[in-house]
């Protein structure tokens, strides 16, 4: 990358990065200090700590669209501006309903397309694959961080305080975008990034995909209703005070994070990514199911939130690696779009069913809805054929080459591990979806209509 695209990488993995650590800051404590506000029951404190999902649902892909005809920095803007709004009102709210109204503002900044969007405008081609693995190490460190200062910052100010900081957030972000972040001249389309509606039903109708995107679904229900119990069971039936909870999860995280590198590089390397998938999904339902029936020994309760996050961070890092596998040429954005939606309505459903049935079933309604829900995502990844191997290749096309696109598209096929075609004629740009062990770039030098650009 050159300084200008390093600059604005980094920019914008950083606000990406504010954003979620803002929304999962209450998530760890929530369910501990939000039972002190006015008309607090457990299933709306569930709906409050998950509400924020449906409004990312709903309108990431608006944002995008929007983004397209008024600017993706004014876009940017009012989606940050809404969410320091949200921020603002829970922080100074004393009833939960105000908490909710302020976690859906929250949400409905939904900036992650348009920021994805804006990082397709400032970065080539052939820096992009770099670009969005940067943005993607960036939302897991804000997670794992989020872990950590919720509860700290919870034990100093109060969960108003965590709101309030989650404001100054926002409005660091703002400034950011302002002052680091180049205005591009121009949108740029590209197919990594920018969901097309011409490729939506394709996607939705992919089986493969539409596996990946279930588990995503199960992935994030689950881990917002673990934070619905499991931090009423560190207090109450362990001893450990909210203020303490911050080293826990730092401990669990840490270890965790390096105890699942090993089988992410067996699953790649060794190819075998379905059984490291399915051994990951049973280890989460066991240590899910466990959470019900710890013992009162710390440690044991450690154990288990250490298994679990070592399948969680497993499975998060994977999923989006073989959607993009799997995606159709020419359709990863789209597909990726569906994806995030996916996990947005998963975090959503985890808070509002899981609080339901804490309040009406206890504990061990929550522990089976995880549970069966776990359960289906496992018969469904057992299900699957094994993830291919592909990766994509974009080559720009000669403007105004004498072959038609047509013939173009019939002589790409016809490569050595090219296993799908899809031409933007107006972009003049072809994108490949190929085997890399049987593809070679080098072949389409004997195309004089074909110029390869890049290989991520």
């Amino acid at each position: 990358m050159n300084a200008l695209e390093r600059r604005s990488v980094a920019a914008l993995a950083s606000v990406y990065a504010m954003r979620m650590l803002g929304l999962f800051m209450v998530m760890p404590v929530f369910v501990l200090l939000g039972s002190d506000l006015e008309g607090a029951t457990p299933a709306l404190i569930g709906l409050a700590i998950g509400i924020y999902g449906l409004g990312q649902a709903v309108l990431q892909i608006p944002f995008g669209m929007l983004s397209d005809r008024f600017g993706r920095k004014r876009m940017i803007y009012i989606g940050l501006a809404l969410f320091a709004i949200g921020s603002l009102l829970a922080a100074s709210a004393e009833s939960i309903y105000v908490v909710i109204a302020g976690r859906i503002l929250q949400g409905s900044g939904a900036i992650a397309s348009v920021l994805m969007a804006l990082l397709s405008d400032l970065t080539r081609e052939e820096e992009r694959t770099k670009a969005m693995a940067t943005v993607g190490i960036s939302i897991g460190l804000s997670f794992s961080l989020s872990l950590v200062l919720g509860p700290l910052l919870g034990a100093v100010f109060g969960l108003s305080g965590i709101f309030y900081v989650t404001a100054a957030l926002a409005g660091i972000a703002v400034v950011i975008v302002h002052r680091l972040v180049p205005t591009p001249h121009q949108h740029v389309s590209s197919a990594d990034t920018q969901p097309a509606r011409d490729m939506l039903s394709r996607v939705l109708r992919d089986p493969r995909l539409l596996r990946l995107d279930y588990g995503i679904f199960a992935l994030h229900l689950v881990l917002t209703a673990v934070f619905l119990v499991f931090p009423t069971l560190l207090q109450e039936q362990f001893g450990l005070p909210s203020s303490s909870h911050w080293w826990f999860y730092l401990t669990v995280m840490v270890t965790s994070f390096f105890a699942m590198v090993p089988f992410i590089i067996i699953g790649e390397k060794k190819r075998k990514m379905k059984p490291v998938l399915c051994g990951a999904i049973v280890l989460l339902t066991v240590a899910t199911a466990a959470i019900g029936h710890v013992s009162h020994a710390l440690l044991v309760a450690w154990g288990v939130l250490f298994f679990f996050f070592m399948a969680f961070n497993l499975l998060e890092a994977s999923l989006p690696s073989l959607v993009s596998k799997e995606s159709p040429a020419a359709a990863k954005g789209t597909a990726m779009g569906v994806y995030s939606t996916s996990q947005f309505l998963g975090a959503f459903l985890g808070g509002s069913l899981g609080g339901i049935l804490l309040e009406h079933a206890g504990l061990q309604g929550v522990i089976w809805l995880m549970v069966g829900v776990l359960l289906i995502w496992l018969l469904v990844a057992l299900t699957m054929p094994a993830p291919g191997y592909t990766g994509s290749f974009v080559v720009q096309l000669q403007h105004e080459a004498p072959a038609h696109f047509d013939d173009i598209d019939e002589s790409l096929r016809r490569l050595p591990g090219v296993q799908d075609v899809v031409i933007l004629e107006e972009a003049d740009t072809a994108y490949l979806k190929v085997d890399r062990r049987q593809f070679d770039a080098l072949s389409l030098a004997d195309f004089p209509f074909v110029r390869p650009i890049k290989e991520p």
